[in-house]
């Protein structure tokens, strides 16, 4: 999988450079977000914005990510939404648990 991960003051930003999140590469995105975490990170942005698809292991990666950070006092939020995977959190009903923003700027500006 490739990520992108960039630093914006105590917020980490994590590019997803993929189409697809899914069974076949959400674990190394789980393995990313715990690397983030046990260094000490507590707010995540998550840009999807390259994703045309995500199925429930992908969705189940971003809800483990959401309650770690919670956990933490941290937050996690998403950013840049597709029309197809925007409707799977909106089937879900996940679109009422996480910050969903249009940009990364949006994103940034919230904190």
């Amino acid at each position: 999988m490739q990520l992108k991960i960039e630093v914006n003051g105590a917020v980490r930003i994590i590019y997803v450079k993929e189409e697809r999140l899914d069974a076949h590469n959400s674990d190394e995105l789980k393995a990313e977000l715990n690397r983030l975490f046990d260094s000490g990170t507590k707010d995540l942005l998550i840009d999807l914005k390259e994703v045309r698809f995500i199925d429930s292991s992908g969705l189940g990666v971003l809800v483990s990510g959401f309650k770690n950070a919670s956990a933490r006092q941290g937050s996690f939020k998403l950013s840049g939404l597709q029309s197809q995977v925007k409707s799977m959190f909106e089937l879900t009903r996940l679109h009422r648990v996480f910050d969903i923003f249009q940009t990364v700027d949006d994103a940034l500006e919230s904190y």
